[in-house]
């Protein structure tokens, strides 16, 4: 089944289902749940050579519609990277949603959920990106941090921790197209009610501004997994703005 879902501030009445039918790519701890922030972000290079072993197969990137992160782009971001053809950005203000969306209230179900489509840990949403013009039903979405936020590695962390339902985490460093320095993490998450289990990712990045964090959503795995190739685009052309 296939439900259509539209952007933030038109997901309020159905948050629930959104929630339940849309996530991203790992979980909410480590494998063994004991490797630090700084470790993640300054990974071994026996780390880095089993993620490269994990990944040696070569990644297909989709074609590229554009570029976003530069002043009068769809959306204005510390970082650029190539969005995918026919994907459509929007831009997303956390603070200047409805009071009932961003901060939900006691016992509101849809307005918690709405919540957690806006702030996850330390980052609040930024921009989202729409697979469903391009013919697939999930979201690249970019969150902020604040200047002055912890490492990328120690954000990644807790954005994932944040998530309800993630595990099999596996981190590891990379650096971007552009030579920026990043933190991955592919990890499953689990809906209790549906009894299902998709795969999600992400990656993160420092930035003069504050971290920033690329994740990957999709109503499950299958469409995970058809919109890799934009979001292998984002990490082959991130760099600063």
């Amino acid at each position: 089944m296939r439900v259509r879902v539209g952007t933030v501030g038109g997901r309020v009445a159905v948050a629930a289902a959104v929630a339940m039918l849309l996530g991203g790519c790992a979980g909410a701890a480590d494998d063994d749940g004991k490797t630090s922030a700084g470790a993640s972000a300054s990974a071994s290079a026996s780390a880095e050579g089993a993620a490269a072993g994990d990944t040696g197969k070569e990644k297909t990137t989709a074609a590229r519609g554009g570029t976003l992160g530069p002043a009068g782009s769809a959306c204005e971001l510390p970082v650029s990277f190539g969005v995918a053809k026919d994907w459509k950005p929007e831009a997303i203000d956390a603070e200047k949603e409805p009071a009932q969306v961003s901060k939900g209230g006691d016992g509101d179900l849809a307005g918690e959920l709405a919540a957690a489509m806006l702030r996850q840990g330390p980052v609040t949403t930024a921009c989202e990106i729409d697979a469903k013009p391009a013919g697939s039903i999930g979201f690249l979405r970019v969150w902020k941090g604040k200047p002055g936020d912890a490492d990328a590695g120690g954000v990644l962390r807790a954005f994932v921790t944040a998530q309800k339902g993630a595990g099999q985490t596996k981190y590891h460093s990379f650096k971007t197209g552009g030579g920026v320095p990043a933190v991955e993490v592919e990890y499953v998450s689990t809906n209790k009610l549906l009894e299902e289990t998709k795969k999600e990712c992400a990656f993160a990045v420092g930035t003069p501004d504050g971290p920033v964090v690329l994740h990957l959503g999709g109503m499950d795995t299958s469409e995970h997994e058809e919109m890799l190739p934009a979001y292998e685009l984002a990490k082959s052309t991130l760099a600063l703005s």
